[in-house]
């Protein structure tokens, strides 16, 4: 398998097969969203676009990044949602990297996003596929996201059936400008175990498809063996 890791403005071209990384947090709370029974999640465009897409479809919730806001009943934070009550309901995402980098390859042929809690899901879902070429998106701080990129990487392992050791490469993610953020407080909306929830790996056993539907970017599970 032939990898390669870039930000989203390096993407030159549409890859066939891309793995969007954003670990802390959007793609952890999504995989949280799908664990609180979401049936799946749609990847907004903009925050007006969520907020239409809640109006025209009322039964849906919106979340965003930051603190609570008119119309987001939700926030970017895997230990906030995971007491939340999500079953059978459509989330609307919205977040500053990971939704951006999931629609940036929307036109690929697959579309996986992910973080370290569906790490080897995602490796098995690409070796059961034998793709030949992956490009690994890392979203964060324009592609210099150290535990994006280390959690790429640790995939990118595991999928190439290296028998790669996660530990270094949460070390690199615990020791982040983004960990480092969340624990003093500079971002909001932000629980206490966010950290700890964003380094579980392999919490989840299922991979995140995302695809267009009704030209919507629709994220959804897929169980893997």
């Amino acid at each position: 398998m032939e990898t390669r890791f870039v930000g989203i403005a390096e993407l030159a071209e549409i890859p066939s097969v891309a793995v969007v990384v954003d670990v802390m947090r959007a793609f952890t709370v999504a995989a949280w969203a799908f664990a609180r029974c979401a049936e799946k999640i749609v990847l907004a465009e903009s925050l007006d676009d969520a907020l239409a897409l809640t109006a025209l479809h009322p039964e849906w919730v919106a979340l965003k990044d930051g603190p609570p806001a008119p119309g987001f009943a939700l926030v970017n934070s895997p230990g906030l949602l995971r007491s939340a009550d999500l079953g059978g309901r459509t989330v609307v995402q919205k977040t500053t990297a990971g939704t951006v980098g999931a629609l940036a390859v929307k036109d690929a042929s697959l579309v996986l996003c992910a973080g370290f809690v569906v790490a080897e899901a995602t490796a098995q879902f690409l070796r059961a596929r034998g793709s030949g070429s992956v490009t690994f998106v890392v979203t964060g701080e324009d592609g210099r996201a150290d535990e994006d990129l280390a959690c790429a990487q640790y995939i990118a392992g595991r999928a190439t059936g290296a028998g790669t050791d996660a530990a270094g490469f949460l070390r690199r993610a615990a020791a982040s400008r983004a960990a480092t953020e969340l624990a003093e407080g500079v971002r909001q909306g932000v629980h206490p175990d966010d950290i700890a929830l964003c380094l579980e790996v392999d919490r989840f056993p299922f991979a995140m498809v995302a695809a267009l539907e009704d030209s919507l970017m629709v994220l959804r599970p897929y169980a893997t063996p």
